[in-house]
């Protein structure tokens, strides 16, 4: 017996035509069933007349181009943490400011495609597992190593997850075609910021990731279950690669930021 309620879930199971796994660990049942008791359509509040959506965690690049008059309030979603959306003035493309950590950001990013977002380009930051990443250097995700929890209510468990490769290689061939620099790779993807452990680093590096972040493996998942368009770039940040963490003042670099939302609004109209 794995816990109390055993029989109660096969019961469950059975009713259910066997959709969810029982397995040893709660986090390992994938549950197919593409219906919940609440589903993001329960939750939205109307469609936008749009589908393209740019989402950045640089709260002054927001505050930037609306003092610069290029983006406007579009619509402030309700809710204990209300969603503030805004609109590019001179385009059809929504902006909104990410959240930290999968529930959060992918949550929102659920029930935003339930009001019709399609496609969707996330910018951000993390922290670099590679000394040699520069502060600034981009990232093109093309997947994320799953060492959270938000993901594997989407899709069944699996150490890695990928973005969609026709997406990535759209974003791939702009960034090269304009020659902009950048690396492409994973992300590591993890619900703890201060379990980032030396061996934990090391063995995250060993296995492919360039660089540690928080969302990207419930983005991805999100967009793999509802069939969206989603791509995503992270710059290199803080630096956890060393015996010493380093921030490098990472947060700091307004150019960088700015030019990475202006990038995206490029972007999202291409994927």
């Amino acid at each position: 017996m794995l816990f109390p309620h055993n029989t109660l879930v096969l019961a469950f199971e059975m009713e259910k035509n066997a959709m969810i796994s029982e397995r040893q660990y709660p986090i390992l049942e994938y549950d197919d069933n593409k219906v919940a008791k609440l589903n993001p359509g329960s939750c939205s509040e109307g469609e936008f007349d749009t589908n393209k959506l740019i989402i950045t965690f640089f709260s002054e690049v927001i505050e930037k181009l609306m003092a610069q008059g290029k983006i406007r309030p579009e619509r402030i979603i309700s809710g204990e943490n209300p969603i503030y959306v805004y609109r590019f003035v001179d385009s059809d493309i929504l902006i909104t400011l990410g959240c930290v950590g999968c529930p959060a950001c992918a949550g929102n990013l659920d029930l935003l495609n339930a009001m019709g977002i399609t496609k969707v380009m996330f910018c951000g930051g993390g922290g670099v597992l590679d000394k040699n990443i520069e502060v600034g250097q981009i990232l093109v995700v093309d997947g994320a190593i799953r060492d959270e929890g938000f993901s594997y209510h989407y899709i069944e468990p699996s150490r890695y997850i990928y973005t969609n490769p026709v997406v990535t290689e759209k974003i791939v061939r702009y960034l090269e075609e304009s020659k902009i620099p950048f690396l492409k790779g994973l992300t590591w993807t993890t619900d703890a910021i201060f379990r980032e452990t030396h061996d934990r680093i090391a063995l995250r590096k060993k296995e492919g990731a360039k660089i540690v972040e928080m969302e990207q493996a419930g983005c991805i998942a999100v967009a793999q279950f509802r069939g969206f368009d989603y791509g995503a770039l992270i710059y290199g940040g803080d630096d956890v690669s060393q015996n010493e963490w380093s921030n490098r003042e990472w947060r700091s670099r307004e150019g960088i930021r700015y030019d990475l939302v202006v990038l995206c609004e490029k972007l999202v109209e291409l994927i």
